[in-house]
């Protein structure tokens, strides 16, 4: 298996407003309608968001909405984009607690829950990345997103196993962390009980897998 390195992921679309709000007043109606994109999305889901219906729940014009988006994806890039920001906060936060293997364990099983309890609790978080197979902007986003947290959790593999090879270390990483969000959005998209037995599940594959043999 070759490196995963940071030219490996596809180049992620731009995803920032038309027009950087640069005053408060711009920066409050650009979050005026991310709010309103938020409750529609979380209402109906996204496939159904009308640029019409955003302006008039934001109580901005339809035309000034285009000034900051372009279109209906856009907005919903942007959410994306919140939402992978703070699941980065999560794990970098989680395992700057790391200081050996035990803590590890610890921090990646919190970073496992986080990650889910974050899905069950925002609707539209679910809806954005439910459809992102069929986004190829999503799809680019979600991989520097997974290239990202892979990176973070091998530095702490190589800090814990510094004798091994990098390579392999960085490539067991991207594996681990691609396994656990994919875990988490298919018990996401089952019942509940079948979802939390999902979870419960790979908890225990993931502290057998977590790390390579010396």
């Amino acid at each position: 298996m070759s490196a995963v390195t940071p030219s490996a992921s596809p180049p992620v679309a731009d995803h920032q407003p038309r027009r950087a709000p640069s005053q408060r007043r711009s920066r409050e109606r650009v979050e005026r309608i991310l709010a309103a994109a938020s409750a529609l999305i979380a209402e109906r889901g996204s496939d159904a968001l009308r640029m019409s219906e955003v302006a008039q729940a934001a109580a901005v014009s339809i035309g000034s909405l285009y000034q900051y988006f372009p279109d209906k994806g856009a907005i919903i890039r942007l959410l994306a984009e919140r939402y992978n920001e703070e699941g980065r906060a999560c794990v970098r936060g989680e395992l700057a607690t790391v200081r050996d293997d035990d803590s590890l364990r610890a921090a990646m099983l919190r970073i496992l829950d986080g990650y889910y309890g974050m899905f069950l609790s925002e609707p539209v978080m679910r809806d954005i990345w439910s459809g992102a197979q069929a986004d190829k902007a999503l799809q680019a986003m979600d991989a520097e997103d997974g290239r990202i947290h892979s990176e973070m959790l091998a530095a702490v593999l190589y800090r814990l196993r510094p004798t091994l090879d990098r390579e392999r270390l960085l490539n067991h990483a991207y594996m681990i962390m691609q396994l656990l969000c994919a875990t988490v959005r298919m018990a996401i998209a089952l019942e509940r009980r079948q979802g939390d037995a999902i979870i419960a599940a790979f908890r225990g594959l993931l502290l057998r897998e977590l790390f390579p043999v010396d």
